[in-house]
């Protein structure tokens, strides 16, 4: 008896207790260009150049961007100059109160205005100094220490602000959370993300002359990978759109992909992509 006690205990106080992030992992993409899982937060990459470097992405907390610059410094004496933010979702932007200030943070104008939104908050106002202090509108060219970085703007589809990261020269795209594997799309509709954007932009990323695509919850995918991943959103949104053509509610094509039904009215949600699909396509 008492074994069982001390067992249930110790579950219940394991289950309180906060879970340790997981270490960071750090890998070689190309020359001078590394991947980073782990921490808290999304995926995140450096780049590295002449007497410079450039990290894309800050982590959830404060805690975990310290712990990502330890790494870098491991990788090179070089400096990291230049921030690169893909889009204003917290497990990418949050961590970076624990950079130093001054540095360069390049961002979509859209994302700084949903970081400032964000950072309104009182208790996310220490935040505030770093809002971007470089805003992109279509795309812009960077040089890191002679390593050319391409940000590309398509359009709104994750959020309304997303940034594609292309090293033409060493064939790597930093795609933020424009893809995820094994799983619905991720469309915030509170930031006018729209499905029909992110196949517009997925096409326009299949496009670029690269071979190694950074997520930022994913491990390093292929061209395969973004291929499939857009087959299946236009197989989705066939079936969508022809359910709507037959006049059928958004309960319906709910219950056709097998999807819960939607919560009773009441508090703010999410929708679920099916619902957006619905929703992008005209479903009344």
């Amino acid at each position: 008896m008492w074994l069982a006690c001390a067992a249930l205990w110790l579950a219940c106080a394991a289950a309180a207790w906060p879970q340790a992030s997981p270490p960071l992992r750090v890998e070689r993409i190309a020359e001078g260009v590394y991947w980073m899982q782990g921490g808290s937060g999304a995926n995140t990459g450096v780049v590295i150049g002449r007497g410079e470097a450039a990290a894309i992405d800050a982590k959830t907390d404060a805690e975990s961007a310290r712990a990502m610059q330890a790494e870098i410094r491991k990788l090179t004496p070089n400096p990291v100059t230049t921030l690169i933010l893909t889009h204003s979702d917290g497990d990418h932007v949050n961590g970076l109160a624990g950079f130093p200030r001054g540095l360069r943070i390049v961002a979509h104008g859209n994302t700084r205005k949903d970081m400032e939104s964000a950072f309104s908050d009182p208790k996310m106002g220490g935040l505030l100094p770093y809002l971007p202090n470089e805003t992109v509108e279509g795309s812009q060219r960077l040089n890191i220490g002679g390593v050319r970085i391409e940000l590309l703007h398509f359009g709104p589809a994750h959020t309304q602000g997303d940034l594609v990261v292309y090293l033409p020269e060493k064939k790597v795209v930093f795609l933020g959370d424009l893809a995820f594997i094994g799983r619905d799309p991720l469309i915030h509709r509170h930031k006018n993300g729209t499905s029909l954007g992110l196949v517009r932009t997925l096409k326009e990323i299949l496009a670029l002359d690269a071979g190694t695509f950074i997520a930022g919850h994913a491990a390093p995918l292929k061209k395969a990978d973004l291929q499939g991943l857009l087959s299946s959103i236009q197989e989705k949104q066939a079936k969508v759109r022809s359910l709507i053509q037959q006049g059928r509610s958004l309960e319906e094509v709910r219950t056709a992909f097998g999807a819960a039904p939607a919560p009773a009215a009441g508090g703010p949600r999410r929708p679920g992509f099916i619902e957006i699909l619905y929703q992008d396509l005209g479903g009344k």
